[in-house]
């Protein structure tokens, strides 16, 4: 069963997981038009494969360690610290430690959406 998503105007909370971090999930928070922000939970030492997305994107480390492996060299963030990606960077993920990652994604297509629509209202 899939989680719902925020609206827009929601208060969405991604303040430090803790002692949860380890028992909790990767989520996608938000989906609109033009936006889309995912919660990314990584045990230690898990990798996320070499992969790309189309659109420009924000690698937010809320906390831990996660290493940014590019075709260039990695880029390792702690929390607090983020790394914008262009679009279409291959990139993968190395968890040093149990970590969370905040991915902004800012999406090309624009669905026929009014700015204060989510995509779960209609009009």
């Amino acid at each position: 069963m899939a989680l719902p998503h925020a609206h827009l105007l929601d208060v969405i909370d991604v303040g430090p997981l803790g002692d949860s971090l380890h028992d909790s999930v990767s989520t996608s928070l938000i989906r609109t038009g033009r936006l889309q922000l995912l919660h990314m939970v990584l045990p230690a030492h898990r990798d996320q494969p070499l992969h790309h997305v189309e659109e420009e994107c924000v690698l937010h480390c809320l906390e831990g360690t996660v290493e940014v492996t590019l075709p260039g060299g990695p880029r390792r963030l702690q929390a607090g610290q983020l790394l914008v990606l262009p679009a279409s960077q291959p990139h993968g993920l190395r968890a040093r430690t149990d970590c969370a990652v905040l991915a902004t994604i800012l999406l090309r297509q624009v669905d026929d959406q009014s700015p204060d629509q989510s995509p779960d209202q209609s009009p």
